[in-house]
């Protein structure tokens, strides 16, 4: 009895509001596939300029955040059977693209932007260089990472637990660190600090 309540309490209320989302989403604009999983505690603004693929699961705290501004085309590119763990940050004010079968720990921020900095202006004053985030297919982010603009990871790439990708990563590399550089061949022990566990990978049976 008791693993049913909890199904019913922790489950299958989860993924019904979910579906009642995605709905919403697909009527403010965003294109969707089948089978995705958004839980709640999130945000999502400009949905036409979001494009999502079939089989994606976003934990609870996603942020799929384009820029406020009237644009026709898209700037949240994602593909299929990515799993998002709780607190994701998406900030795209060009283009951020995502790929297959990837998986993101907790709290990972990727953006396609920076502020420019000088002297004679305070920060929020200074105009944006816009660039873009490309993310390929079969790649491992770990937890609290941060990948920015202009940054490439081809296929295969690891990136372990809170490091800072300021630079495009070759495929099957792993990289670590604040910059973060490549620490190739992955061992047992590079793997393990990705994450202190294995993610939750069910999807949903329903849209």
């Amino acid at each position: 009895m008791r693993p049913l309540v909890e199904y019913l309490l922790l489950t299958a209320s989860l993924g019904a509001a979910s579906r009642l989302r995605l709905i919403g989403y697909r009527l403010l604009g965003m294109k969707i596939g089948k089978r995705n999983r958004i839980e709640g505690a999130g945000r999502v603004r400009r949905c036409p300029q979001i494009q999502i693929g079939s089989h994606n699961a976003f934990a609870q705290g996603a942020w799929l955040w384009p820029q406020d501004g009237d644009y026709n085309g898209t700037r949240i590119r994602i593909g299929n059977c990515n799993y998002f763990n709780r607190n994701l940050m998406i900030d795209a004010c060009g283009l951020i693209e995502i790929a297959d079968h990837n998986m993101f720990g907790p709290d990972v921020y990727i953006a396609d932007s920076n502020h420019r900095f000088g002297p004679d202006l305070v920060p929020s004053q200074h105009p944006m260089n816009v660039g873009k985030v490309k993310i390929g297919n079969r790649c491992w982010i770990g937890a609290k990472a941060v990948i920015l603009t202009n940054v490439e990871l081809g296929d295969g790439c690891v990136v372990a637990a809170g490091s800072v990708v300021t630079k495009s990563v070759p495929p099957g590399a792993v990289v670590a660190g604040v910059p973060a550089r490549i620490i190739n061949p992955a061992t047992v022990e590079t793997i393990e600090i990705l994450s202190p566990g294995p993610p939750n990978l069910s999807l949903p049976t329903r849209t």
